[in-house]
């Protein structure tokens, strides 16, 4: 028996990293059990997207009977606080503090946020249900207040998160932890989908609010656990009378040479694409394909799960050399052709063919989103990694904000124009507005290849093989 668990132990470690994209993630510095325990602060985030995307969105529309304009701004909201990742990276890296931490403060902070807007949210959706004895009006405010709460964590928590964890590991393995970090916030959002559909399989307003109340204590516990003992202390990098660099210069030295502004407009448009249908999909299968509340939640863990095998397969990519530029590139060209299948599902009436363009979406932005954040991180240089890594989380939360929040206007502009018969006798059903949405999706996705197009073929660490040319480079700048 020993002889065998010895055979077994060895074939494990031979087969880990050709079939495991992140079974090599861990160092001697940063050892796997360390590295999973940090990563526990993604599963808390992708809790949260989970919830606020895929249920609370869905909920708010069918069941509570809130306009699609009003839930698309509210889930945005926590995007207000995005175009400051970039400045919360930069003062995570040059933080000044007696105790000697740099990212810890940044994180605990953002975790108290986090868990007090979840810990608000079920009075407020009490209030906009009608069941409480005030105004819909205070619910609204009470709901878009916890959703602000619950951005600035979220946002907070991960990028200073993400830059501890740049610290700890060393600089050959820094690729392989942050998007083995972005693996487990996507497991966290399919486990956390499947949670959910399966609690809310009896929905109930009382159900609601245990979930949500739950997914809050989970919220502290899990950062609390990931925080634990990870980021040494040394008041010497952090002492008070330490000269701070401004926020200008640091920026100037991470944009010089164009390539990263190229690159953030690359991951603007791209993240707009695939993000202005984030609180339409499943509204989408509700109403135009008549799909339960279970069935439409657990499409965010179909969403995700694309998403995961994405990362893995942009992973073992790039551990072979892949131009991380080109892998963006395939992920949009992937997502042009799943919101191809997405739009004929209506005509279709085919639940399969949306099942199928959903997954395919979350494979194409995940190919999508471990390209350019690997692109990213071989454009920063030397103690920015802060900057760096809230720099591209800023753009793309930023976009997806502002994409959410379009989606559902014109969504309702569109969908109320079909209704009176003014886009014509072919566009009079339900499914019109949703279908402008992806139709404009698809054209942002195209504008992307075009702005990514000059950079495939310059990637710092990768090389790329000229013989399987992709042909974006020939695109104009």
């Amino acid at each position: 028996m020993k002889r065998f668990n010895e055979a077994m132990s060895k074939a494990w470690l031979q087969m880990g990293p050709q079939f495991l994209p992140f079974a090599d993630a861990a160092t001697t510095e940063l050892p796997l059990g360390r590295l999973l325990r940090l990563s526990l602060f993604q599963v808390s985030v992708g809790m949260a997207v989970a919830l606020l995307n895929g249920t609370l969105n869905r909920v708010m529309i069918v069941e509570l009977g809130a306009h699609a304009w009003l839930v698309s701004l509210m889930v945005s909201l926590p995007l207000v606080f995005a175009p400051f990742r970039a400045l919360i990276g930069f003062r995570s890296d040059t933080h000044r503090s007696l105790l000697g931490w740099k990212r810890v403060p940044y994180i605990w902070m953002g975790t108290l946020l986090q868990f007090g807007g979840l810990a608000f949210m079920p009075f407020a959706l009490l209030v906009l249900s009608g069941d409480g004895h005030s105004a819909a009006l205070y619910g609204q405010i009470g709901a878009a207040l916890g959703f602000l709460l619950i951005g600035a964590g979220l946002h907070t928590t991960q990028t200073a998160g993400l830059a501890l964890a740049n610290d700890l590991a060393p600089p050959e393995a820094r690729p392989r932890v942050v998007a083995l970090l972005y693996v487990m916030l996507l497991l966290g959002m399919v486990v956390s989908a499947l949670v959910f559909g399966a609690l809310l399989e009896d929905f109930g307003p009382t159900r609601l609010v245990q979930v949500i109340q739950g997914a809050a204590l989970l919220t502290f516990v899990l950062n609390v656990v990931a925080l634990w003992k990870q980021e040494a202390r040394d008041p010497s990098s952090t002492r008070p009378d330490q000269e701070r660099p401004r926020f200008r210069d640091a920026w100037a030295s991470f944009a010089k040479g164009g390539r990263a502004s190229r690159l953030l407009v690359a991951v603007g448009l791209g993240t707009a694409g695939f993000s202005m249908q984030d609180i339409l999909l499943e509204p989408y299968g509700g109403e135009v394909l008549k799909l339960s509340v279970s069935a439409t939640t657990q499409l965010t863990a179909l969403l995700a799960g694309g998403s995961l095998v994405g990362f893995a397969y942009a992973a073992r990519s790039l551990s072979r050399g892949a131009d991380p530029y080109r892998l963006a590139a395939y992920g949009a060209l992937a997502g042009i052709f799943a919101f191809a299948a997405v739009v004929f599902a209506a005509p279709l009436e085919s639940t399969m063919l949306f099942r199928i363009g959903t997954a395919i979406i979350g494979f194409g932005a995940g190919l999508f989103a471990v390209g350019t954040l690997t692109a990213a991180m071989d454009l920063s240089k030397a103690g920015q990694s802060g900057l760096a890594l809230g720099a591209w989380g800023a753009v793309q939360a930023t976009a997806a904000g502002c994409a959410i929040a379009l989606g559902g206007v014109i969504r309702d502009v569109f969908s109320s124009l079909a209704t009176q018969g003014l886009l014509g006798p072919a566009l009079t059903g339900p499914a019109a507005g949703y279908s402008i949405v992806y139709h404009i999706e698809i054209a942002l996705l195209a504008a992307t290849l075009v702005a990514i197009g000059p950079l495939v073929g310059s990637g710092g660490q990768t090389r790329s093989d000229p013989s399987s040319s992709f042909g974006l480079a020939e695109f104009p700048g």
